[in-house]
């Protein structure tokens, strides 16, 4: 039996805006695929839970990351890049999930390997889709990488 069937999908949301945390947290929740949304504001918070440091000592490691560009203080490209740089960490798939369409966020992005990277639709109902499509694809089409 697949182990990925028998536990919750454990999700990290690295995201400063509380609306499309809402948003995205909404829309996971009627998954047909079984998730545990994580949600943090900032890059620093971020690597505390992916070590489990300060108040994050006991939370789960994510089988998937979403991750904003644009965060206060340590931003999303620094989280990015740490998390592909550690070797505990690296294989955790990570979805950049930015407001920014700039090509050269997105070139510095893959290049700092991301494994996709998705611009945010202003709309309220494209981005409900939007996060669909991640949950369809990232949640229930794609094999992760064991823990």
């Amino acid at each position: 039996i697949n182990s990925q069937m028998l536990r919750p999908i454990q999700i990290l949301l690295i995201e400063d805006s509380p609306s499309d945390a809402h948003l995205t947290l909404r829309r996971l929740k009627t998954a047909k695929v079984l998730n545990h949304l994580h949600w943090v504001e900032d890059g620093e918070s971020a690597m505390e839970f992916l070590h489990n440091e300060g108040e994050y000592i006991d939370a789960p490691r994510p089988d998937l990351i979403l991750l904003d560009l644009n965060l206060p203080g340590m931003d999303g490209r620094e989280v990015l890049h740490e998390v592909k740089l550690d070797p505990n960490l690296k294989r955790i798939p990570v979805v950049i999930l930015t407001t920014s369409a700039d090509e050269q966020d997105i070139l510095r992005a893959y290049n700092l390997n991301a494994n996709c990277y998705i611009t945010k639709p202003v709309d309220i109902q494209q981005f409900l889709d939007i996060v669909g499509l991640i949950e369809d694809f990232w949640l229930a089409a794609v094999k992760l990488p064991p823990q």
